[in-house]
């Protein structure tokens, strides 16, 4: 019997080539910088995959033929976000894939620990705090889990209303109100979706924490922090 070649067996979506993308560490960092929702130039992402500016064209071009990025002008330059929240969600999983199988940096930094306690994911909060608020909603029942994702219960939808947020105006939108996202560094769940966004805005209108600039990092001050407790019971 002759033998099949490896190609005829084929079948389904064709990971190696997405696998492929996400496999270069200068476009992994690229994908990591962009992976809280921020626009970056070449420039900035350049830097952070630590590429000459030449290099990082090319590997944008791959990244955005490959659909993982879009580039949208703004005056002289060119900001580069990723496509949507599945690819987000998509570099977020790896992170946590390679934090549990040993794929770790051998030198940790002292933004580590900031990163850890709580930052941003695609505009919505990630980390221990994200986990907190994700398990508090649960256990005060103002979103259920279910097999097939999460949703906003009648009491949840009482609360998120006092508490600033436009559930109406965010179900108008096309992507998903909630949606559990697998924490890389707690290896639990936090809170993605409009939803997840919308929290992370008021949190920060409200005074509880602010992004630091050119990082995922969110900080949150000492009274901001008791305020979030508070509010989650």
């Amino acid at each position: 019997m002759p033998r099949m070649k490896a190609s005829s067996l084929k079948e389904g979506p064709d990971i190696a080539r997405v696998a492929a993308l996400f496999g270069d560490p200068a476009r992994a960092n690229m994908l990591v910088a962009l992976g809280d929702g921020r626009a970056l130039t070449a420039s900035e992402l350049a830097a952070e995959a630590g590429v000459t500016k030449q290099t990082a064209s090319s590997h944008l071009a791959r990244l955005t033929s490959g659909g993982f990025i879009v580039a949208e002008p703004q005056g002289r330059h060119r900001y580069y976000r990723v496509t949507d929240e599945e690819v987000a969600h998509a570099i977020e999983s790896l992170m946590g894939l390679a934090h549990a199988k040993g794929g770790r940096r051998t030198r940790t930094g002292p933004r580590d620990p900031a990163l850890r306690h709580a930052r941003s994911c695609y505009s919505h909060l990630a980390g221990e705090l994200g986990v907190v608020l994700f398990n508090s909603l649960a256990r005060r029942r103002w979103i259920e889990l279910a097999d097939d994702g999460v949703g906003v219960t009648a009491t949840g939808r009482r609360a998120f209303t006092e508490f600033g947020i436009d559930l109406p105006a965010l179900e108008a939108l096309r992507r998903p109100l909630c949606r559990p996202c697998l924490d890389w560094s707690e290896r639990r769940h936090h809170l993605a979706g409009s939803l997840g966004v919308a929290l992370l805005q008021r949190i920060v209108d409200r005074r509880w924490a602010s992004r630091e600039k050119e990082s995922r990092i969110v900080r949150f001050s000492p009274a901001g922090e008791r305020a979030f407790t508070k509010w989650l019971g």
